[in-house]
């Protein structure tokens, strides 16, 4: 006799997008909007809608980790925030220690808002700060100035925040090797338990990507920005910051827990337009279209962009490109224990990349990139899923050959 099916279970992390900008960054390509706030109330009740209609699913999972990213959810107002984060406790298993985050521009973290957000439970804060110098600011728009950066840092602590991220941004036009340093120093002197360090990327379609390709915007080469990197990751260093990820570095013990599950592969539940969910053993989004989101949720229409179920191989490739981006690296017997595939040709790669000082293997048997191979990653990770990708196919020709003989 069959038993009962075992119900997923574990620890879950949620996600809630929030699409609504004060302006639109030249640089950016997030799913945002600037001067939507119309829609800011009926976004809300198809949130919540979502919400708890969801809940039933992860009704087995301990909620440890729940992110509001944007867009700028400190934009979207704190009582709407509160309120979400109400639903959440309500409907979901948090746990009592779970990491509660949101983000936030300088122009909208006054502290009686950052106050009633700290009251309500979120614990903790990433403000964008990016630069430290006005003129780069302006240049790609951010809202905000300098002053109201160093504002919103000291409001932050006067609200109670203990755990405190900024991040910035190296490569922004008209930025120099001068002005990185200076920002970095000035976010040292602010005393974040946790700095994000992105260099800028110029994606297509954003205003940034027409500037540059019509040539009115120049940028650092891309060696200038390499010896910014390797500088910041040094100086972060002797300042006891520990680097976790390419572009993340935290004191002992904050490092940031929503966004590692992404590098561990851990399941996670995305709400809002364009937002992903990894949950359940299949990967989806939803629309990357605000008023289709909306409807979708509260008159039941189209409301999914994509949708899969992932292969073990899938899995396997997955393992290698998010944790080969983090300080942990991969390791042989996790990966062959959990994928059952051949390490040997990942290892032999990874031999010849640390001859050229671009991996490591730990006292501890990990392999992982060095920051010189963090700058390069894409293309040593890429090298290395092809020929986990072959190993896959010389393993799987024999078998099917055996397969098809055995028929005749």
């Amino acid at each position: 006799m069959f038993g009962k099916a075992k119900t997923p279970s574990g620890k879950l992390g949620i996600y809630i997008h929030i699409p609504f900008c004060r302006s639109k960054c030249d640089y950016c390509d997030f799913y945002s909007l600037a001067g939507q706030e119309a829609q800011m109330a009926p976004y809300q009740k198809a949130l919540l809608a979502h919400l708890k209609e969801s809940a039933l699913a992860a009704k087995s999972f301990s909620v440890d980790t729940i992110y509001f990213g944007g867009g700028t959810p400190s934009f979207y107002g704190e009582k709407r925030l509160r309120e979400l984060l109400a639903v959440i406790k309500k409907h979901y298993k948090v746990e009592k220690q779970a990491e509660i985050s949101f983000e936030a521009n300088p122009d909208s973290a006054d502290l009686s808002t950052l106050r009633a957000l700290r009251k309500a439970g979120f614990n903790r804060i990433s403000l964008g700060l990016q630069s430290a110098f006005p003129a780069e600011l302006a240049a790609v728009h951010r809202p905000h100035t300098v002053e109201q950066g160093d504002e919103a840092v000291a409001a932050a602590r006067k609200a109670g925040f203990t755990n405190l991220s900024l991040d910035l941004i190296y490569g922004l036009p008209a930025q120099t090797v001068s002005t990185w340093r200076k920002t970095v120093e000035h976010a040292l002197s602010l005393a974040p338990e946790h700095l994000s360090c992105y260099g800028l990327k110029v994606e297509e379609g954003t205003p940034l990507a027409a500037k540059v390709a019509a040539g009115t915007e120049r940028l650092l080469s891309d060696d200038t920005q390499a010896d910014l990197y390797l500088w910041t990751v040094e100086r972060l260093t002797q300042a006891g910051y520990r680097q976790y990820e390419i572009s993340n570095f935290s004191k002992p013990g904050f490092t940031s827990r929503h966004n590692l599950r992404y590098w561990l592969t851990q399941p996670y539940i995305g709400f809002g337009p364009g937002a992903h969910s990894d949950f359940g053993g299949r990967r989806y989004a939803w629309l990357r279209d605000l008023e289709g989101y909306i409807k979708g949720v509260l008159e039941g229409g189209a409301l999914l962009d994509s949708e899969d179920l992932i292969p073990q191989e899938e899995r396997g490739s997955e393992y290698l490109m998010l944790r080969l981006r983090t300080a942990l690296g991969i390791e042989e017997w996790e990966y062959r224990g959990t994928y059952f595939m051949d390490f040997a040709p990942i290892e032999e790669r990874l031999q010849q990349f640390a001859a050229q000082g671009w991996a490591e293997k730990t006292p501890e048997g990990r392999w992982r990139l060095t920051p010189k191979g963090f700058l390069v990653s894409n293309q040593l990770i890429g090298d290395l899923l092809e020929r986990q990708e072959r190993a896959c196919l010389s393993d799987l020709l024999p078998r099917v050959q055996a397969r098809f003989q055995g028929r005749n």
